[in-house]
């Protein structure tokens, strides 16, 4: 029993095999996955796979990177696509000060356009950190964004990063990285942050877990995250499994 709580099965590196890699997944224990759509070419295709198989799910937002490219138009649609039955959550959303695509202003406004819209929706929020961690937590703060809580997904900031956001009502989401030899705060933060707010993640087609790094990543490699965290924890990787499952399917309410 494992859930994907964030994975890009509608990104072009799964166009030739998206079956199989679904029946991998399954093969390896996944019960559940969030698609996540990040712009106007993603979007349409997480929700087709959603609406396709029922054990998959959909995030919709607007990625930082592309803040610039966002208009009045697109917040209208997610705010549209927020009604459908399968969408669980508004994202990814947040700030990334590594790609200068989207100026820094033009980022954070549209960032907080969608925190409001989802506080009006009422869905949780995916976050997108790079390189921007306390420009985030200040704004999650400023716009009071604990009212619908959400994930920091991809999680690599520090433990005391993680509390902050854990007091703001966010789960706490590894992926990949935490089964990295060097990945001394992933590693820190999967031994010292309880069960019950962690989550784990695939972010496929990217950062794939050892021993399979630099290539593509798939959701049925969720498991590593999960053997990786129950080591680290000293737990078993079934109470791993269970328990991320569960915090996934309570924050988007699902039975």
């Amino acid at each position: 029993m494992l859930f994907d709580t964030h994975a890009h099965l509608n990104a072009e590196q799964f166009n030739e095999d998206l079956e199989q890699v679904i029946e991998q997944a399954k093969q390896a224990g996944v019960t559940n996955i969030v698609v996540v759509g990040f712009d106007d070419v993603t979007i349409p295709r997480a929700l087709e796979l959603a609406d396709r198989y029922d054990f998959i799910y959909a995030a919709v937002g607007w990625h930082p990177v592309d803040a610039i490219d966002m208009t009045d138009e697109h917040l209208q649609w997610l705010e549209e696509l927020a009604a459908h039955p399968k969408v669980v959550a508004l994202g990814e959303m947040g700030l990334d000060y590594y790609w200068d695509k989207s100026p820094k202003e033009v980022q954070q406004e549209v960032f907080r356009k969608q925190i409001r819209l989802a506080k009006k929706v009422k869905l949780p929020i995916i976050i997108h950190n790079r390189e921007a961690t306390q420009d985030i937590v200040d704004i999650l703060n400023e716009e009071g964004a604990s009212e619908v809580g959400g994930i920091m997904h991809c999680f690599g900031g520090s433990v005391e990063t993680a509390k902050q956001c854990i007091d703001m009502n966010f789960l706490i989401s590894l992926g990949g990285p935490v089964t990295f030899k060097n990945a001394k705060k992933p590693k820190e933060v999967a031994t010292e942050i309880p069960l019950e707010k962690l989550l784990i993640e695939t972010d496929c087609p990217y950062l794939a877990p050892h021993p399979f790094r630099g290539k593509r990543n798939e959701p049925g490699f969720v498991k590593l995250v999960a053997e990786e965290i129950a080591q680290l924890k000293g737990i078993s990787y079934e109470e791993v499994a269970a328990k991320t499952a569960e915090n996934a399917k309570l924050l988007f309410n699902l039975p």
